[in-house]
């Protein structure tokens, strides 16, 4: 996998003018952890003792989480704030923020405190340990009985679905090497799972076990809803096996109905006119229905994802950005308008 260089982000050599860390945040109503979080992610990368930025991506909150993002970043030079001008979702918060990341090594975590920052050392040994892609799993989850059922079967389908398996694509405290971030930027469809996305194109990919806390605040924003659209969006967008399923099930179902309905002609020949099996033949029928509703919802799916993505509209659109190197370079204020999207 090759090196590219953003000319933006390079020096006079052709060498990589950055930090050796980015750590990138996305933040959705999250006033009430921000500071505790960043009290406990500054000495742990502090601790490290390399060069780090800490990237907050400001998910179109409605709380305060802004006005505390832009304090941190007037208290702190490590810290550079994105904020999108509306909610995009969180994978588009973390497209926007390693867009952003100028580090060797981007590591990914939740705003939350589910995601302890002290777990971040054991990720930054495993890309050093020749890792290009450091999965955390949450071996000792902190959620209800029925969410953790429903991201065993998430992660099972997503394994399928990609191809490499892994105990928990769920968990957002990962650590990617700046080769496949620079993949990943280089993916222009609408909707990305980040994790999956990343596995799919990683070279020596890891997971190793980390800590999970409870939810400070709050409670979590994947209900179940959000887990179905989840699971569509995973079946669609990596791999044709839903259609092509599907579409064996139709041929299975087509020949058997076809085998009942000589099974029925020949025993109205031998017995004659019967209506007592006329509610076992409805029953059948509403399973042939659901089966072809199924179909077309799938066939839906995959045409909606072509209908977003030859629109060509940006992932994100951004509002501010927040930036204490990017100002001191243009002799600019630390705070700037950038409405860019990508």
């Amino acid at each position: 996998m090759t090196l590219t260089v953003d000319p933006a982000t390079a020096d006079g050599a052709g060498r990589r003018a950055g930090p050796y860390l980015s750590v990138v945040v996305p933040v959705y109503n999250e006033e009430a952890t921000l500071e505790a979080l960043y009290a406990r992610l500054a000495p742990v990368l502090a601790g490290i003792g390399r060069s780090y930025e800490v990237i907050f991506v400001n998910d179109g909150s409605r709380d305060a989480s802004l006005e505390i993002l832009r304090r941190l970043h007037e208290r702190y030079p490590a810290v550079r704030v994105i904020a999108l001008n509306r909610n995009y979702g969180q994978h588009a918060a973390v497209f926007a923020g390693l867009e952003h990341a100028r580090g060797d090594v981007i590591v990914t975590l939740d705003a939350d405190l589910q995601n302890p920052p002290e777990e971040i050392p054991r990720l930054i040994a495993a890309v050093d340990a020749g890792h290009d892609v450091v999965g955390g799993w949450r071996h000792d989850r902190r959620d209800p009985l029925f969410r953790r059922l429903l991201s065993r079967g998430m992660n099972r389908l997503t394994s399928h679905m990609v191809g490499v398996r892994m105990q928990d694509y769920g968990c957002m405290l990962r650590a990617y090497r700046r080769e496949v971030v620079e993949v990943l930027r280089g993916c222009r469809e609408i909707s990305s799972f980040v994790p999956a996305l990343a596995i799919s194109f990683a070279r020596s990919p890891v997971e190793i076990p980390v800590e999970h806390a409870g939810r400070a605040d709050g409670r979590s924003r994947y209900h179940v809803f959000r887990l179905i659209r989840l699971a569509f969006d995973l079946m669609t967008g990596f791999s044709l096996l839903p259609v092509q399923v599907v579409s064996l099930a139709g041929i299975g179902i087509a020949m058997l109905g076809l085998g009942f309905g000589g099974f029925l002609l020949v025993r109205r020949l031998l017995v004659g006119p019967e209506v007592e099996g006329v509610f076992t033949l409805f029953a059948i029928l509403f399973v042939f229905i659901g089966v072809q509703i199924l179909a077309l919802g799938l066939i839906g799916e995959y045409i909606g994802r072509i209908y977003l993505e030859v629109r060509h509209r940006p992932r994100y659109v951004i509002q501010d950005v927040y930036d204490h190197a990017t100002a001191a370079a243009s002799g600019q204020p630390a705070e700037r308008a950038d409405p860019r999207g990508a």
